[in-house]
């Protein structure tokens, strides 16, 4: 940034002259581009604005009507301001018509007392510009590294918006053209306090330019956008007007936003990004204040505040159990899908893909709201959205964001359940799940794996080593309620050999099949197999 009027009268070529402001001390943040020694009169049509003009006057004319208009003229170019050596033409004091003029011009206007070497000062000043431009040059090469380092490695918003906050050392803010945030990095700033209110505060700032600062509420805005596509804001605030670099900044944070959408073609909404950012955090405790995740939801146009809060998750057949880009793919469809659904349903909500598992739904209700007729509307639009089969599971409402995690975690288990066996229903709830829930839950339970491997070690160990399938023989039996016929024809066995296929069990258990108690023992012990099995922890539960 140039330096100011001030900054040049504190140099000390300057004030070895004893210089004195006599007009315009209230313009000395008056920024100097360059400072002209002249001595002639006719010198404002070389000028450009922003000079500091020397002069000792010697050739200034006598009459007053000419040095009013010598002083007028600077004045009408944009000269920062007049410095006169006195002691040559003008001995103690300048003329009243040149203060004068001077003074209704608003032009700064300096006398030096001292006889002054003008090329120390020129030296001076100039060495400042010129250290301050390449300080300039290099905070702007610093800037193209960092977010060129960022658009390579594809950045999210979030960190983009990170990096400008720490770079300018102001709070960051991206919206979306609705003026939702999409990401906030407060730097050190209240989150409650910079998100309260923002849509209203943010419609009522509206530059004209694309890179524009507002004097009344102190943002720097700058559109993003690309390819005649605009699609939000980047906003800077402070309380003062920003630097150069500041501009540069929010310009390249700008070009790295546009430039990453542009390039990521499959990448889910910047919406729905930051909506999974804030259902993240609140479920990693990543928000100190409870108050600060419900600012943010409110920012994204989801009141949580005062309402009862509903953990989702909507998991896909065979998600998560192993690496699928076409899973990835669409649970990104299933997430847009349900963002439609929560607004067809006048359901505000935060919508987000939680992992490489499932999708998270935050499901604000109404306090007198009922959760299954809430859930019932929300599963009959979502499967009219999305083609395709899902298992939607919720958790328990709770009343405030610090127990949202105990609704999602509740709801995670009960997706895990029913993703293996759905029977259907719309939505599943942990009450629907009824046994096998249970053993889900108690799944790590080492005395559970105790059980079931008393139960069922010798059966596995036939198996195992003679390559049989008397297991899934035993399990098609007790799920078709002993009733030999029916199993028979799920097993696709003739009658006689399924009947030999259960006296080899009856041999290798050890047990008499037509018992009711040792038939329940076998098969909750099947249950707890399969849920210790397929139900174990996997990559997603790091975020609970």
């Amino acid at each position: 940034m140039l330096p100011t009027l001030a900054d040049v009268l504190a140099l000390d070529a300057v004030r070895r002259g004893s210089p004195e402001v006599v007009t315009g001390g209230d313009r000395l943040d008056t920024r100097v581009r360059w400072v002209h020694v002249a001595e002639i009169t006719d010198i404002a049509h070389l000028l450009r604005g922003g000079e500091l003009v020397l002069t000792t006057g010697v050739a200034l004319p006598e009459e007053p009507a000419r040095l009013a208009e010598y002083v007028a003229t600077l004045a009408a170019v944009g000269a920062a301001g007049l410095v006169v050596e006195l002691g040559r033409r003008f001995v103690r004091e300048l003329p009243a018509v040149v203060v004068k003029t001077a003074e209704e011009h608003g032009l700064p206007l300096i006398t030096l007392a001292r006889d002054t070497p003008f090329v120390q000062i020129t030296e001076s000043v100039h060495n400042r510009i010129i250290d301050i431009q390449l300080e300039e040059l290099r905070a702007s090469e610093h800037l193209h590294e960092v977010f060129t380092e960022l658009s390579v490695e594809g950045a999210s918003p979030a960190e983009v918006v990170r990096q400008a906050a720490r770079l300018s050392g102001r709070p960051a803010v991206l919206e979306n053209l609705a003026h939702q945030v999409l990401a906030c990095e407060p730097a050190g700033a209240d989150p409650a306090a910079l998100l309260a209110s923002w849509e209203t505060r943010s419609r009522a700032v509206a530059p004209a330019e694309r890179t524009a600062y507002d004097e009344a509420s102190g943002w720097l805005v700058t559109v993003v956008g690309a390819r005649g596509q605009d699609w939000g804001r980047l906003i800077l605030l402070s309380a003062g007007r920003p630097a150069p670099r500041d501009i540069v900044l929010a310009e390249r944070a700008a070009t790295t936003l546009a430039l990453g959408r542009l390039l990521d073609r499959h990448q889910q909404s910047l919406e729905l990004q930051a909506h999974g950012t804030v259902i993240a955090g609140i479920l990693s405790s990543a928000y100190a204040d409870p108050d600060e995740a419900a600012a943010r939801a409110r920012a994204l146009g989801v009141p949580l505040t005062g309402r009862r809060l509903l953990g989702l998750v909507l998991r896909l057949p065979g998600a998560g159990l192993a690496p699928d880009l076409d899973l990835q793919a669409r649970l990104g469809e299933l997430a847009e899908a349900a963002a439609l659904a929560c607004r067809q349903a006048r359901m505000p909500a935060l919508v987000g893909v939680l992992d490489e598992a499932g999708v998270g739904v935050l499901l604000p209700l109404p306090p007198r709201a009922v959760a299954e007729s809430a859930l019932g509307a929300l599963s009959e639009r979502l499967r009219a959205a999305f083609a395709g089969e899902f298992v939607l599971a919720a958790g328990s409402a709770v009343e405030s964001v610090k127990d949202v995690r105990r609704s999602f975690l509740e709801a995670e288990q009960v997706a895990d359940v029913a993703v293996r066996r759905p029977d259907g229903r719309s939505f599943y709830r942990l009450p629907d799940l009824r046994l096998r829930g249970l053993l889900h839950l108690l799944r790590d339970d080492a005395r559970l794996q105790t059980f079931a491997e008393r139960e069922l070690a010798p059966l596995l160990a036939h198996d195992a080593q003679r390559g049989g399938d008397l297991t899934r023989i035993l399990s098609i039996y007790l799920e078709s309620g002993r009733n030999k016929a029916v199993a028979a024809s799920r097993a696709h066995l003739s009658r006689p050999a399924f009947y030999e296929r259960l006296r080899r069990l009856e041999r290798v258990l050890d047990t008499d099949l037509d018992d009711v108690e040792s038939c329940l023992s076998l098969h909750v012990a099947l249950l707890a197999l399969d849920s210790c099995r397929r139900g174990g922890p996997g990559p997603r539960r790091t975020a609970f």
